[in-house]
């Protein structure tokens, strides 16, 4: 994953670089591409790449969290312990 988003970068840059020296280039052009079509967009999919990793560590966070409290690892969601799963069948006299 990182491996891809510094060939992006180098690209990025050297485009920058480019439009920097050339000959109707200027330097704001060359900061507006950087940013524009490296930094921003870089961002966006690291972080969407990222996602994964958030949510395992979250749970995993939580789970410690459970475990520390000596709380039940899946409670429901009113914060008391999950009680039977299939409710009694009410029967007609």
């Amino acid at each position: 994953m990182y491996l891809v988003a510094i060939a992006w970068l180098y690209v990025v840059l050297m485009m920058a670089v480019a439009e920097a020296t050339g000959s109707n280039g200027s330097v704001l052009g060359a900061v507006f591409t950087l940013l524009l079509y490296g930094v921003l967009p870089l961002s966006i999919v690291l972080y969407l790449m990222n996602t994964p990793h958030r949510k395992r560590a979250r749970r995993e966070a939580e789970a410690r969290e459970a475990a520390a409290s000596g709380a039940p690892l899946q409670p429901d969601r009113g914060g008391h312990a999950a009680g039977d799963a299939v409710a009694p069948e009410r029967e007609e006299p």
